[in-house]
């Protein structure tokens, strides 16, 4: 899920369409109705969020201080003039990337992606890597082929690869990738996603990558996964 930040309704909604059209879930807030949500967020709704993208608005050098204190995502900050000044006092306020608006939200998947490619995995990896996700709408490859997915799986499979090793609740997965606040699905819907994506997955690899517990949810084991463009650690001596 993404969260856009930008007093001006027009550009929120035209953002949310973009979105919307690439099968990514995104919410648009004020500067002022975002700081009163942040105040009162709760872990699983900012562990769905994939990245914080930053418009116009007065508090927008204060931010990104704000965001931090409670989530680790990704920020952008959209700059609608290219000012040296002002780009500095952004990256200096604490955002990860500014880019120059309008942007179409492709790019800013892309400059998400390599943004999150630093932070995902940054442990130990064994030398070859058996699912590669690469965070910008392609489909993974899985033992080396590649695997088409449906957009839904795909964001789950992008999701348990981001949070490999660790249990992720239904809540969590739903989160992710309906947003916080779908009223229009039930969490059971990721049941059906998540079987169909571990038919998959068994099919490409010969075996079931995901495990599954009652109370407990959902956890990508602790294979050969990683996001593309990470250095593999056979390379180093």
């Amino acid at each position: 899920m993404f969260v856009v930040i930008d007093d001006r309704q027009g550009v929120v909604n035209g953002y949310a369409a973009g979105f919307d059209r690439e099968g990514i879930v995104s919410i648009g807030f004020s500067s002022t109705d975002f700081r009163d949500w942040l105040e009162c967020a709760v872990s699983t709704d900012l562990g769905a969020i994939g990245a914080f993208i930053l418009g116009d608005c007065p508090d927008r050098t204060s931010l990104p201080h704000s965001i931090r204190t409670k989530s680790p995502a990704p920020i952008i900050a959209l700059n609608g003039m290219k000012r040296l000044n002002q780009t500095i006092e952004l990256f200096e306020a604490g955002v990860d990337d500014v880019v120059h608006a309008p942007v179409h939200v492709r790019e800013i998947l892309a400059r998400t992606a390599v943004i999150r490619r630093r932070t995902i995995g940054s442990g130990d990896r064994p030398a070859t890597s058996e699912i590669r996700v690469f965070l910008d709408g392609r489909d993974p490859e899985i033992g080396g082929r590649t695997l088409p997915l449906p957009r839904r799986e795909l964001r789950i499979l992008e999701y348990f690869v981001g949070h490999q090793g660790r249990w992720l609740t239904k809540t969590q997965v739903f989160n992710s990738i309906y947003g916080v606040f779908d009223a229009s699905f039930d969490e059971n819907v990721i049941e059906s996603h998540v079987s169909k994506l571990r038919k998959k997955l068994r099919g490409h690899l010969g075996y079931d990558p995901i495990e599954s517990k009652r109370y407990m949810g959902y956890r990508l084991g602790d294979l050969r996964s990683r996001a593309t463009g990470e250095p593999d650690p056979s390379t180093h001596s």
